[in-house]
C-alpha cells in the first residue's frame, strides 16, 4: 500500500517521531511519498533529518504559477467536484484567523498534491497536525484524491478549535488519531457522535534499540535538561525563574537548555538578570544523538511546560532512565507518574517547579536510579515505535481506498 504524507514544515528539529513513524511504516512493507508545503527555516543539524530533506517534495517549490496551473487543470477536468471544494474552501476560511485568500492558496496546494497522488499510485493521505496540512488533505480528498486521515498533537488544534475547522476535517476524514487518550477526547468534543468510532489513540514512538545499555548517572553536581523551542507554551521562563529560587540554597545545581526559537533572547535576558549565566547553558539546537547524549548525562529532564499534546522528550528521558519534572497538562499525567518515575507540578507554578527541582537534588543517585528504571518500563511498555506503527499500519489497510 502505497501512502501520502503530508506536512507543512518537514523535516524540523523537533519533529523527529514524524520521521521515526514514517521509518517504522516502511519497515512494515509501506511505500511512503513525503509531501510537504515548506522546507525548514532552520539550518538540519541532525543527518537523518537532512536525508528526510531530501526524499520530501515540496509543493511550494512549484511556485505560484505551477500551483494555479494545477488548481485550474483540477477544476476543468472535474467542475462539479471543484465547486464542492471551492464552496468548502470558503467555509473554512471565513472561520479561519488566516481568511479566505490563505484557503484558496490551500486549495491550489491540495490541486497539486492530488496530481502528484495521481501520478505515483498514493492510496492514502495521512497529514500530522490538525492545521493546514489536514486542511490540504481534505481539499485534495474532496477534488478527487485518496481517503485521508491525521493525526493530532495539541495545543495548536485544540487552543482554537473553530478557527481551524477542526470537526469538519474530523467528520470528513476516515480515521483520526490522538497521541494520548486526553488527545482523542478534545477531538470528541468537535466531531459528531458518528464519527466517534473512528477517533483512535496511536502514541507517539521511540526506537528501543537506541537505549539498550543503560548509563549510569553521573556523579557530582546536580545536571538537568530542558528540551524544546523556546516559546511561550514551553515554560522555559518559569523555570529561570525557578532556578533563581533554589540558586543560593542548592548551588550546585545546573540546567542546560536545549533547543532555541524566538524567545532566546528574552530567556538570555533573564538567565543574565537573575545572575545564573553560570549555573544556565544554552546549546541551541542539536543532533538527535547529542539530545541522547545529554539526557545521559543529567539527573533529570524538566518539562516545565504551559500546553502540550505528550511531550517527545519526556518519552526520550524515560527510556534514557531518567527520572522527569513535568507539568499536569494534557497527556502527561498519562505517561508521568508522580513519586513513581518522576515529579509532577501544576503549570506555571514556580514555587511548585522550584520545590521539585529541589527533591531532586535532595534525592539520592540510587532513588533517583530506581526511579529511572521504572520509566524505562513504563515507556518501552506503551511507546515503542514499532509497535504504535502497527496500530497505525491497521488502521490504513481498515480504510482502503
Amino acid at each position: 500500500m502505497k501512502l501520502g504524507y503530508i506536512l507543512n514544515t518537514y523535516p524540523q528539529p523537533s519533529h523527529s517521531f514524524i520521521r521515526r513513524e514514517i521509518q517504522a511504516l516502511e519497515r512494515q512493507g509501506f511505500v511512503i511519498d513525503r509531501l510537504a508545503m515548506r522546507r525548514a527555516s532552520v539550518g538540519l543539524v541532525d543527518p537523518q533529518d537532512q536525508a528526510e530533506a531530501d526524499r520530501t517534495q515540496y509543493v511550494l517549490d512549484a511556485g505560484s504559477v505551477g500551483l494555479l496551473m494545477a488548481l485550474l487543470g483540477v477544476l476543468l477536468r472535474g467542475p462539479v467536484r471543484g465547486i464542492s471544494a471551492l464552496v468548502l474552501t470558503w467555509r473554512m476560511g471565513r472561520v479561519s484567523h488566516v481568511g479566505v485568500l490563505r484557503h484558496v492558496i490551500y486549495l491550489a496546494e491540495a490541486a497539486w498534491v492530488l496530481r502528484q497522488c495521481q501520478r505515483a499510485g498514493i492510496a492514502h493521505c495521512h497529514a500530522h497536525f490538525g492545521t493546514n496540512a489536514a486542511a490540504v488533505a481534505l481539499l485534495c480528498r474532496t477534488l478527487g484524491g485518496p481517503p485521508f486521515s491525521f493525526t493530532t498533537h495539541g495545543p495548536e488544534e485544540f487552543d482554537a478549535p473553530r478557527a481551524l475547522s477542526l470537526g469538519a476535517k474530523l467528520d470528513h476524514a476516515a480515521f483520526a488519531v490522538g497521541v494520548s487518550q486526553f488527545g482523542r477526547s478534545q477531538l470528541s468534543r468537535w466531531a459528531g457522535f458518528t464519527t466517534w468510532e473512528r477517533l483512535h489513540v496511536v502514541h507517539c514512538g521511540i526506537e528501543p534499540t537506541k537505549f539498550v545499555e543503560p548509563v549510569a548517572m553521573p556523579e557530582g553536581p546536580v545536571q538537568l535538561v530542558s528540551i524544546g523551542r523556546f516559546v511561550e507554551q514551553k515554560g522555559q521562563m518559569v523555570l529561570v525563574e525557578a532556578m533563581a529560587r533554589v540558586r543560593d540554597s542548592h548551588p550546585n545545581v545546573h540546567l542546560t537548555l536545549v533547543g532555541d526559537g524566538e524567545m532566546r533572547a528574552e530567556l538570555e535576558t533573564a538567565i543574565d538578570r537573575h545572575g545564573l549565566t553560570d549555573r544556565i547553558t544554552l546549546t541551541g539546537w542539536v543532533s538527535e544523538a547529542e539530545v541522547t547524549a545529554r539526557l545521559q548525562g543529567c539527573h533529570a529532564l524538566v518539562m516545565p511546560s504551559f500546553a502540550e499534546g505528550l511531550p517527545m522528550v519526556v518519552m526520550e528521558a524515560m527510556a534514557a532512565q531518567r527520572p522527569v519534572i513535568a507539568t499536569y497538562v494534557a497527556g502527561t499525567p498519562e505517561l508521568v507518574r508522580d513519586g513513581e518515575t518522576g515529579w509532577l507540578v501544576p503549570a506555571g507554578d514556580c514555587t511548585a517547579l522550584a520545590a521539585a527541582i529541589v527533591r531532586v537534588a535532595d534525592t539520592g543517585i540510587t532513588r533517583l536510579s530506581t526511579m529511572g528504571r521504572a520509566g524505562y518500563a513504563r515507556v518501552m511498555q506503551r511507546h515503542d515505535v514499532d509497535t504504535q506503527a502497527a496500530k497505525l499500519a491497521g488502521l490504513f489497510r481498515q480504510s482502503g481506498p
